[in-house]
């Protein structure tokens, strides 16, 4: 009897990632809110540095990243020897866990985490562990108590999607310090650029051996669709993911724009500026309609109603309105929406359109 090819065990049980819906039926030109996009664009730096690379497509890019990890240490402080790029944040989590999970390992992740880290896991053959938040934010207490002698990664967004919440320096350090020498705590700064003052998680990097921090060109820095991502860590662990990430993992357009991305200071805090002053007026105004959130510290709003039926309900209703934002019941947060802080006009009609919606409904 013929046997059946099968993959490897935990890879049938992975949930495809599904990204931010990008259109609505019978809406030409609908309002995207579901991804966390930065609505202003790219920086025009990194436009003309696509174009003028466009001329050398023919070439090989370079596979040390050298001129993109500098640029990256100048703008962030950090050693660019210790600094390993990617396809995105998300090609450093698997490879994250490529390298250090596997079979019979354990990897923890927060009950309303990114979902890239369970799935990473289970393409890695390791077996993902849930563990509660309080109050839609990170319970240190809840990951040190779920750790075993199998746990090998722990990883956290600080600021977290899709809550928005984030748990501060003092917390994160005590959890890095509980953990036994065996765990690596991974702190996932895609928003840190969002939440003023913060280092993603630097500093407690260069002050211990078991924390790595991933970082990404795709929210602030407007390059989502060239897909850049970084982690920093400590040098045993750039050294590891080096062995093992692609030697051309990143195009020359993608190189070359995030450099250019870095240089302009005066774009990104515009960005940062208009994103804290927008996320506050949205979150005042949904109050207002009855729709709380929690403080969000990233470039986006989680909006929670009544149960899942009114959210629902509402997502058909700004969706019918050519404003397309996110469901996040694969999240566990079937009574929320996740809405992107967009530019003025989209946050103020999308406002507007949640307070019609809550009106028609009362």
């Amino acid at each position: 009897m013929t046997e059946i090819i099968q993959p490897r065990a935990g890879i049938l049980d992975i949930e495809p990632y599904k990204g931010g819906a990008s259109t609505a039926e019978g809406v030409a030109n609908p309002v995207k809110l579901s991804s966390n996009e930065n609505p202003y664009g790219p920086p025009a730096a990194a436009v003309e540095a696509v174009r003028r690379a466009a001329a050398r497509l023919h070439r090989y890019p370079p596979t040390d990243h050298a001129a993109l990890r500098a640029a990256i240490g100048a703008a962030h402080g950090v050693d660019p020897e210790r600094v390993v790029c990617g396809v995105g944040s998300d090609e450093i989590i698997a490879l994250l866990c490529q390298a250090y999970a596997g079979p019979g390992a354990e990897v923890i992740h927060t009950e309303h985490g990114f979902s890239m880290y369970r799935i990473s896991a289970l393409a890695s053959g390791a077996t993902p562990v849930e563990v509660p938040e309080r109050e839609r934010t990170t319970d240190v207490d809840a990951i040190l108590g779920a750790v075993t002698q199998a746990t090998r990664l722990v990883f956290i967004a600080n600021p977290n999607n899709p809550t928005g919440t984030m748990i501060g320096e003092a917390e994160v350090a005590r959890l890095a310090d509980g953990l036994p020498p065996h765990v690596l705590l991974v702190l996932d700064g895609a928003y840190a650029e969002y939440a003023e003052g913060f280092d993603g998680g630097a500093a407690l990097v260069d002050a211990r051996e078991n924390v790595v921090m991933t970082r990404t060109f795709s929210k602030i820095y407007g390059l989502g669709g060239l897909r850049v991502g970084w982690g920093y860590g400590p040098a045993h662990v750039a050294d590891v993911l080096g062995r093992i990430r692609g030697p051309f993992n990143l195009s020359l357009p993608a190189l070359v724009a995030a450099e250019a991305a870095l240089g302009d200071t005066a774009f990104i805090e515009r960005c940062r500026s208009e994103n804290a002053r927008l996320r506050a007026f949205l979150a005042e105004a949904l109050a207002a309609h009855g729709v709380p959130s929690d403080p969000s510290h990233a470039n986006f709003v989680l909006a929670r109603f009544a149960d899942e039926a009114e959210a629902r309900a509402c997502d058909t209703f700004l969706k019918a309105e050519g404003l397309i934002v996110r469901p996040v019941a694969g999240y566990k947060l079937p009574n929320c929406l996740r809405i992107t802080v967009g530019d003025e006009s989209a946050c103020r009609r999308v406002a507007h359109t949640i307070g019609r919606f809550k009106a028609e409904a009362a």
